[in-house]
């Protein structure tokens, strides 16, 4: 007889599917979390869970006394009692890097479009700015092929013009997952690379990384971006004395969490010119409010959703590493992903 399943995950089915020849399967694909109440009645007597967000709490635990496993396709299961599950002895799996790749070239789209002003120069486009009128209207002397603008400061050469990453230097806070694949693409852009990490040692990181601690690091990089998980030890990190010691040419960017960058002194830092500018995935308070101050400064500040690690090809990762890992539990061997903390 078949152990059964309850997988209310973001799935790559066409992956999953071979799940179903070892498995009874109930699916919930709703776009909603499900209540804990809800959870429950799921997974009441279920061998296996495999969610995204819904919680996992202690009550719902206890409603699938069967339950050997727990798949969280999280970089971190947030959503699950852990500590709970290893008291009842439920192995614990997780996608530690499904979506590493893709939140590490979010990162540099980033640094891309403030360094280089792309969504500023974009969003003037779209309002008229540095437009000509429509193309049909022209005489024929005024259509080019290649338009060759002024120098002046009127000049969108002259107002949008930024540098290249070549020959400048970023700072990584937190060279783990993610942060060691954007020191990588940084040493691949031509950049001097320094690094934080309250766990690794110089030797423990490739070369191109010089490792050392923030207060020493922020004042000397043109850019620093942030990749740290939000735990109490790194809550406001980023803080008003760290703005304080950047450059006056230097850019922010945090794809990681809210918490690690004190939002009020960065607004300040923004607003009284400390740093030239800074590019926000994620807030203290999400969704972020229409009211906040970052869009009343839209020539310093691009926001994004929290959108680093939203590619389908996060969710095929995550797929396969929770199919790889169910067939390990089934096949009584050791997890692959397991959650040890």
């Amino acid at each position: 007889m078949k152990k059964t399943a309850f997988v209310s995950a973001e799935m790559d089915y066409e992956i999953a599917k071979e799940l179903e020849d070892y498995l009874d399967i109930t699916y919930d694909w709703g776009n909603a979390v499900l209540t804990v109440d809800q959870m429950k009645q799921a997974c009441a007597g279920k061998d296996v869970i495999i969610t995204s967000y819904d919680p996992v709490t202690k009550e719902v635990i206890d409603a699938a006394p069967n339950c050997g496993l727990i798949v969280c396709t999280r970089a971190t299961p947030v959503n699950l009692d852990t500590a709970y599950a290893k008291e009842k002895g439920i192995k614990v799996s997780y996608a530690v890097e499904r979506n590493s790749d893709s939140a590490a070239e979010f990162t540099m789209g980033l640094i891309l479009a403030v360094t280089r002003k792309i969504a500023a120069s974009y969003r003037d486009l779209c309002s008229g700015k540095f437009v000509a009128d429509d193309i049909g209207s022209h005489g024929s002397e005024s259509v080019k092929r290649d338009v060759t603008w002024s120098t002046g400061e009127t000049s969108p050469y002259t107002y949008y013009k930024g540098y290249q990453l070549k020959g400048h230097s970023v700072g990584i806070v937190g060279v783990g997952s993610i942060g060691g694949r954007v020191a990588k693409l940084c040493d691949a852009f031509g950049m001097k690379v320094y690094g934080v990490s309250p766990h690794k040692t110089q030797a423990d990181v490739p070369d191109y990384i010089e490792l050392g601690t923030l207060e020493e690091i922020a004042p000397k990089v043109d850019i620093l971006t942030v990749h740290l998980k939000d735990r109490p030890d790194t809550e406001k990190i980023i803080n008003a004395d760290i703005f304080k010691s950047m450059k006056k040419t230097a850019y922010l960017i945090n794809t990681a969490r809210g918490s690690v960058v004190d939002e009020d002194a960065l607004i300040e830092a923004l607003q009284t010119g400390e740093i030239a500018g800074a590019a926000i995935d994620v807030f203290s308070k999400e969704p972020i409010a229409k009211s906040h101050p970052f869009f009343t400064m839209p020539d310093k500040v691009l926001v994004t959703p929290h959108i680093g690690g939203a590619t389908w090809d996060a969710i095929s990762n995550h797929t396969r590493e929770f199919v790889t890992d169910v067939k390990h539990y089934l096949n009584d061997e050791p997890l692959e992903y397991e959650y040890r903390k």
